[in-house]
């Protein structure tokens, strides 16, 4: 039996979407944290008629192998659009075999042909040793001279009751 070849595919329509949130849901899992997306909000999100999000599909087969979720960003320190990375999950059966790096570099090509973007910044987190060491080995630092400020949900409607 001939083995199918790898194909990205940009997340198109409700099938694509089903095969990214089980991605997502699984990352979530694999990093302990809660899934809170509800499908019709990330289908608005990458399907809808002003999406928020990119994501593209690494597939063989049937099989879902790896996923990736990507907005785009604006520096003007930088100068130029930039593609944030909120969520990047490879199957635990692939990994260590590249496919991480085919996906951000999938995300590169697409950011730069959508955006003209120049960089790209993600997230790990502190305990996911595995994945901070991958991101060095693609040249990805951490920056030491910014600190990640976040506004939940309560303070941003707070924020928006006091613009009146």
């Amino acid at each position: 039996m001939r083995e199918h070849a790898l194909t990205f595919r940009a997340v198109q329509g409700a099938e694509d979407l089903a095969r990214l949130e089980t991605a997502l849901r699984a990352l979530s899992a694999a990093i302990a944290e809660e899934y809170c997306t509800e499908r019709a909000t990330l289908t608005a999100a990458v399907l809808g008629p002003a999406p928020v999000a990119q994501a593209i599909l690494a597939l063989r087969g049937d099989q879902t192998l790896g996923a990736v979720l990507y907005s785009p960003v604006f520096s003007t320190v930088r100068g130029a659009a930039g593609i944030y990375v909120s969520d990047l999950w490879v199957s635990e059966g692939v990994r260590g075999q590249g496919l991480g790096a085919q996906l951000l570099a999938q995300v590169a090509c697409d950011g730069a042909a959508r955006w003209a973007a120049r960089w790209m910044r993600l997230a790990a987190y502190h305990h996911s040793h595995g994945a901070r060491r991958f991101y060095a080995w693609l040249g990805f630092s951490e920056a030491d001279d910014q600190q990640e400020l976040r506004l939940g949900a309560e303070g941003f409607e707070a924020m928006i009751e006091r613009a009146g």
